[in-house]
């Protein structure tokens, strides 16, 4: 929206810069005032002059010429002497008259009046100008009777005001100068009368007053005012019966429904004439009962939106500036329930004369060829009637260069002294018009008129115009350059116009410059110079928005805009076409509109509008402020029943956001008086609810609206209404039954509330009986409680319970009936047959028979089964653990025992659980696990780390699982790119806990895997390195090489180049700033690279090998993998929580974890990482 009006607005202002820049290319050859030249009329008074009485009578009339013009006048054809007339004067050096009417009758100077301008080289005249003076006449008297009328007839009220020049306005109004309300049924015509199309009793009144206002006098008279009583039809024959009898007046019936008819015009079909630009206004007026609507409807056309409106209710068609193509059938319908009525108007459209081609003035040279051309259009067709100075041509000398063709006179071979005004006049029976043209000889070297250097400033993309206004005789041609050398020609680009401006039809930058016109006829040229500059347009880059807000808060119009640098814009803010409230709320930015604290009074439209000298932009927003609604209004209960009720209200005022919602509420005056709660919602779009309604409430509604923004306050209370006691229509919920003691059974439910109560003495009739057992219901009515106690019932038997609700007025409707059991108690019995199958050695199923439900005497819940470990089998004393208790629900049989420890002995017994508890514990039974692979061993360490051998020492595993048949022990070695020799692998026995292990190679690193085995398996295996010892030959072999000569001047070398590059680096680095490099490795430290050591200075050792080696203290054996029990075990048959935790597999999700102990010193690690010493041992 707002870049479509602000486009507009652009579109307004560029049609009226081309109307004024077209002007440029249309003026017509101005002949220089230092010429000679005949008179040209500038100024004249209008064809029709009516005389304002208070004011004097002036008659425009000016002119101009070389010599000056004298001026002279003529009134109704013949000299008007102004000398003699001491009322008339003219004004110095002009035609214009000044006639003093003061005690002067107006009339006296009525007439035509003509002016005439004359120099020696030719005479203008003006137009005939009628003076009239302006009128107001008096009305006469009359007395005017009462009009008595029957109720639904027709009436027409006479105005007939007195002729008056102008035409009076007419306006109908009362005794208190109130106009009189007008609507379809009654309105007022163009000629004044006020048509009623059917009476009301509303419409008896005595001040119907016609008042005519005259524009010129500023006088209104008053007519007489009428008084009109309307009357049914028996009080019209009370009131006439003295005077008339039964067939003089009115009819026996009331005037009743009847089809419409025409009151204006009269007949079927009426014609109009209308002049050529005038203004077509066609009115239709019908009675009948209903009032009738009248439409409008055109025979083989349609009607032109701009120009066509309806007014007066749609009775009156107005047509602005006429055309031929109007003329034709208008039909005008008037309709109603009981039929309908066409009239038609033929519109006939005739014409004044009208200019087609009006002549202009001619510049001639001596012995130059010319012509003027007088056509006019009109109808019926004008005649046209040429003059020369004045005088009919055919009156005038004959002139042999002169030859006169009907509309249009040539002169050929035209002479000095031939200089005249020629005047055309083209009349008809409508009127006429007439035009000055002279025609001058002159002999005239180029003359250039525009401003020498003068600076056009356009907005890119529009058209330029250059002015070249010349005058020379003959006319001369003008040519116009570029920069002073590049010809313009007319093309796709330009144009040039008759009077020498230049038109560039879209400007861009490239067109800036300096323009030289040239202007050339045979007595010489001249030439002139301007300049264009074309600027960048105002454009507004971001548009306001739309913008809806809350009262009280602030709200901010951006308007950014972009235009040439050139040029400073101006910003104005306009609210709804006005300009801004002169109010502190509103803030203007530089590129913005702020409005704090909105109030309603601030909605509306508001533009932005940016000018510069040469161009503007602008764009158009709206406001609208928003808040919670009003609360409804007048609250009404219609169609009241027993158990409904229809509620009505009337909405408050949305302010500017639409009603979402309706919320009705009610409050309860008998049962909960003060509570509002809510009943219903209902659609914004509705204002009335069908209540439903409860028996024995006293209510009282209110209403709330809701919207975007917020609920509305609640509307003021409605009446109260009364609903009468019934019988309950529901029984209470939630009905349960359940013991709390092994002897009862408490019967619980939710009670009704008092809007369900229906009625007063609100009770509950209870009802029980054991199923299969009790034929009868036993019943008990209870009051203001939720529960009954039935008591010395069995142990957990199934009851049948209802509960129904009753009142002073009746039962409810038969309740539903629900089981339920009597109380529960501990059970009696242990599970029998109790065994237990051992799966693996970590996992074991029990089996168990069932306790009978009599033994169970309750809600049977699930199994126990508590189970504890009592040593393992290779140790004989006890090692009690904490007893562990898993649970199986419903009715199980068996289940699983998972996480047990193997090569161990196990003790369990099972017990029955009920709502009430858990049963005796059975006989406990026992079992034992198998056994299962060993843990890892509890350490490794080295000792006796020599050249070629080294001890291992290692702990037996700390959980064995079993009889420890052997332990096995692998090792290889790791070169110095981390690569893994060979494995070896050495059984050792299991008594043993040491090994020396001979025949290694010295200064080497070894990895060793060590684990222990069962008859199940080998266990997890740890790992650790161990280095031999170097060779003290070869030590001193590297002391004796590394002091010799050559050895320290190659290191001395390699320093002096490490410096060098040291040296340089710092130099680039002072002249260019830290390195990128080193700004990404400072923003991003990688974390694999250990930061220097605090306490000795030192680097951590850093290797990108490192994670291909394996990892130290790794419980993962050479192979890579780790075996794990599989197990097809569902996870129904495990238990529920218990003492530990553990996987599916049954293995617990502790690990073990072997330690590692560090008794002599170990290699250092530098050891990894090669020294330059022992590179250069290697070439040795």
């Amino acid at each position: 929206m707002p870049a479509m009006e602000g486009s507009g607005k652009r579109e307004l202002c560029k049609g009226v810069l081309f109307v004024l820049l077209w002007g440029h290319m249309i003026t017509a050859l101005e002949v220089p005032l230092d010429l000679a030249q005949p008179p040209t009329i500038t100024h004249q008074s209008p064809k029709n002059y009516i005389i304002d009485p208070r004011e004097n009578i002036v008659l425009l009339c000016e002119a101009k010429g070389k010599p000056h013009p004298s001026f002279s006048w003529t009134r109704n054809g013949t000299h008007f002497d102004i000398d003699e007339d001491p009322k008339v004067t003219m004004r110095p050096r002009s035609g214009t008259l000044v006639i003093d009417i003061s005690g002067e009758k107006a009339e006296a100077y009525e007439g035509i009046y003509q002016c005439m301008a004359r120099n020696i080289h030719g005479t203008a005249i003006s137009n005939n100008i009628v003076i009239r003076q302006s009128r107001s006449p008096l009305w006469s008297k009359e007395n005017i009777a009462p009009i008595l009328v029957q109720e639904g007839v027709s009436l027409v009220l006479r105005c007939q005001p007195p002729a008056g020049l102008p035409p009076p306005v007419i306006i109908w109004m009362d005794n208190n100068f109130q106009k009189l309300p007008q609507d379809g049924r009654v309105s007022q015509a163009m000629n004044g009368d006020l048509y009623f199309a059917n009476v009301r009793r509303q419409d008896s009144r005595n001040d119907y007053i016609c008042y005519a206002r005259f524009p010129h006098t500023q006088t209104i008279q008053q007519k007489q005012p009428v008084t009109v009583k309307v009357l049914n039809m028996d009080a019209i024959n009370e009131t006439m019966a003295p005077f008339f009898n039964d067939t003089d007046f009115f009819g026996d019936s009331p005037a009743g429904e009847r089809p419409p008819t025409f009151l204006l015009p009269p007949g079927a079909t009426t014609s109009k004439v209308v002049l050529r630009g005038e203004v077509l206004e066609l009115e239709c007026i019908a009675e009948g009962l209903p009032t009738p609507k009248i439409s409008w409807h055109r025979d083989n056309g349609s009607f032109h939106n701009k120009r066509t409106s309806f007014k007066n209710f749609h009775k009156t068609l107005k047509i602005v500036d006429i055309t031929e193509g109007d003329a034709g059938d208008y039909r005008c319908q008037a309709e109603n329930s009981l039929g309908s009525l066409e009239h038609v108007i033929t519109v006939t459209v005739k014409a004044a004369p009208y200019w087609i081609k009006a002549p202009k003035n001619l510049i001639l040279s001596p012995k130059e060829t010319g012509a003027l051309t007088c056509q006019a259009g009109g109808d019926p067709k004008p005649e046209i009637t040429w003059l020369m100075n004045g005088i009919t041509i055919e009156n005038t000398h004959v002139d042999p260069s002169r030859k006169l063709e009907g509309d249009r006179i040539t002169f050929t071979d035209i002479q000095v002294g031939s200089s005249a005004v020629y005047q055309c006049n083209a009349s008809n029976e409508y009127g006429y018009v007439l035009a000055n043209s002279l025609v001058n000889v002159l002999a005239e070297p180029p003359r250039v008129l525009t401003p020498s250097n003068k600076v056009y400033q356009v907005i890119a993309g529009t058209r330029a115009l250059l002015d070249c206004a010349v005058f020379g005789s003959p006319i001369p041609v003008i040519t116009w350059f570029k920069d002073g050398h590049v010809s313009v020609t007319a093309g796709d680009q330009h144009s040039i116009y008759e009077n020498g401006t230049l038109e560039i039809q879209e400007a861009h930058s490239s067109h800036s410059g300096r323009y030289t016109c040239i202007a050339v006829n045979i007595l010489g040229s001249r030439e002139n110079q301007v300049f264009l500059e074309v600027k960048e347009p105002t454009r507004i880059l971001k548009q306001p928005e739309l913008k809806v807000v809350q009262r009280s808060r602030a709200v901010v119009f951006e308007c950014k805009v972009t235009h040439d640098p050139t040029l400073t814009p101006t910003t104005t803010w306009l609210k709804d076409d006005g300009g801004l409230p002169d109010d502190e709320r509103f803030m203007i930015g530089p590129e913005s509109l702020t409005i704090q604290d909105v109030t309603e009074a601030d909605v509306g439209s508001y533009t932005c509008i940016v000018n510069t000298t040469l161009d503007q932009d602008s764009a158009v927003t709206r406001l609208t402020v928003v808040e919670q609604p009003d609360p409804p209004m007048d609250l009404e209960l219609t169609d009241q029943r027993k158990r409904s009720i229809q509620l009505t209200w009337i909405p408050g005022d949305d302010h500017n956001s639409p009603i979402k919602k309706f919320f009705v509420q009610y409050e309860d005056a008998l049962h909960h008086p003060g509570v509002w709660k809510n009943l219903t919602e209902v659609p914004g779009s509705k204002t009335t609810a069908q209540l439903k309604l409860s028996p024995y409430v006293h209510y009282t509604f209110r209403v709330l609206a809701a919207n975007a923004v917020g609920f509305s306050l609640p509307s003021l209370p409605s009446q109260q209404y009364r609903t009468d006691p019934a019988a309950p229509d529901e029984n209470p919920s939630m009905v349960e039954a359940a013991g709390a003691e092994h002897n009862n059974l408490v019967i619980s439910w939710t009670p009704l509330t008092g809007l369900q109560s229906n009625g007063p003495g609100l009770q509950y009739k209870v009802s029980w009986m054991q199923q299969d057992v009790d034929k009868d219901w036993t019943s008990v009515t209870v009051a203001n409680v939720s529960k009954f106690v039935v008591s010395g019932t069995p142990t957990f038997v199934p009851y049948e319970v209802k509960v129904q609700a009753v009142n002073d007025y009746g039962s409810a409707p038969e309740p539903e009936v629900v089981l339920g059991y009597s109380g529960e108690d501990l059970p009696l019995a242990a599970p029998g047959r109790i065994q237990a199958v051992v799966q693996n050695s970590t996992l074991a199923e029990v089996h168990w028979e069932a306790v009978s439900s009599q033994m169970v005497r309750g809600r049977l819940k699930g199994y126990k089964v508590y189970y504890w470990k009592e040593r393992s089998l290779l140790e004989h004393n006890p090692q009690h653990e904490e007893q562990r208790i898993l649970t199986f629900n419903g009715n199980r049989t068996h289940g699983k025992l998972p996480g047990l420890h193997p090569f161990s002995l196990y003790t369990f017994n099972v017990r029955v659980l009920n709502g009430k508890g858990e049963g005796p514990a059975g006989p406990s039974q026992q079992f034992e696990t198998p056994e299962g692979v060993p843990g890892p061993l509890a350490f490794l360490r080295f000792t006796n780390i020599n050249l070629d051998s080294l001890t291992l020492e290692w702990g037996p595993p700390l959980r064995r699982n079993g009889r420890l048949l052997d332990y096995t022990l692998k090792y290889q070695t790791i070169n110095n790119t981390s690569e893994l020799g060979q494995l070896v692998e050495v059984s050792l026995p299991a008594n043993e806990t040491n090994f020396t292990l001979p025949n290694l190679k010295y200064s080497t690193r070894y990895k060793f895997y060590i684990s222990a085995r069962t008859k199940q398996g080998a266990g997890p295996a740890i790992t650790d390195e161990a280095v031999t010892v170097m060779d003290e030959a070869m030590a001193s072999r590297q002391v004796d090489i590394a002091t010799q000569g050559w050895f320290i001047g190659l290191m001395c070398a390699i320093a002096l180049l490490i410096l060098v590059l040291l040296i340089v680096c710092f130099i680039k680095r002072n002249k260019g700033g830290k390195y990128p490099v080193k700004e990404k490795e400072d923003a991003h430290a990688d974390p694999e690279i250990q930061p220097m050591k605090d306490d000795d200075g030192t680097f951590g050792e850093y290797s990108d090998t490192e994670d291909h080696k394996p990892l130290k203290g790794s419980l993962t054996p050479p192979s890579g993998t780790i075996r794990k029990e599989d197990s097809d075990d569902s996870l129904v048959d495990y238990g529920e929580g218990g003492d530990g935790q553990f996987n599916e597999d049954g293995s617990f999700i502790g690990q073990y974890s072997g330690k590692r102990e560090r008794d002599v010193v170990e290699c250092d690690r530098s050891s990894e990482v090669p020294s330059p010493v022992n590179a250069m041992n290697s070439f040795v």
